[in-house]
């Protein structure tokens, strides 16, 4: 039998359903890394100078299914993972409706999560409550302003959703957290510095 690195976090994700706060944050072990941490720390080198706060970034791993909290909060000074919460993906990545990632699209009408460092910008508040901008710095999500690609909440990101069915619901491409966890996600995140998003 032939396993692949999405049968694995598949199976990881069910044993570990449990550790999933009410508030959508998962345990984090001590000492645990990001699967991309090193690319998304490469990331803030490469975009230094475009981005004046390198405290706290944001990592989305989009090779997870969205059952499982793949939006990490990563504090840079000792590499700790402060929060670890559902996130959901577009609508054109997962076309099927099947909780994984098939493609990600840059291109405006897509509906699909793009990928890439981004510059996260100035809250505001929309048809989704407060919300924060975000600014693509890469050829792979050159267009996320032009398409509004943002970070807000939605009831569809649940953990019940999730329990139940496998999967959270999806996005036009924004990333979409609980309206549990928008607040915190904001307040660290805060303007200036990296989210990092891949497959």
């Amino acid at each position: 039998m032939k396993f692949s690195r999405r049968h694995f976090i598949g199976a990881v994700a069910a044993g570990s359903a449990g550790l999933v706060s009410s508030r959508g944050f998962a345990s984090v072990k001590s000492g645990e890394k990001p699967v991309l941490l090193s690319r998304a720390m490469a990331a803030l080198k490469s975009h230094g100078a475009s981005i004046p706060h390198h405290d706290m970034i944001g990592i989305v791993d989009f090779s997870a299914p969205s059952r499982v909290p793949r939006f990490q909060l990563v504090d840079v000074g000792n590499g700790r993972v402060v929060a670890n919460l559902l996130v959901a993906h577009g609508s054109g990545s997962d076309p099927g409706n099947s909780g994984w990632v098939e493609r990600l699209s840059n291109r405006p009408g897509s509906n699909a999560s793009c990928q890439g460092s981004f510059l996260t910008g100035e809250t505001y508040v929309g048809k989704h409550g407060h919300s924060r901008r975000l600014h693509g710095l890469d050829p792979d999500n050159s267009q996320a302003e032009s398409r509004a690609i943002v970070v807000h909440a939605a009831n569809y990101v649940d953990r019940h959703m999730a329990a139940a069915h496998g999967r959270i619901g999806r996005s036009q491409g924004c990333f979409a957290v609980s309206p549990d966890d928008i607040s915190e996600v904001l307040a660290r995140l805060e303007a200036g510095r990296l989210l990092y998003a891949s497959k």
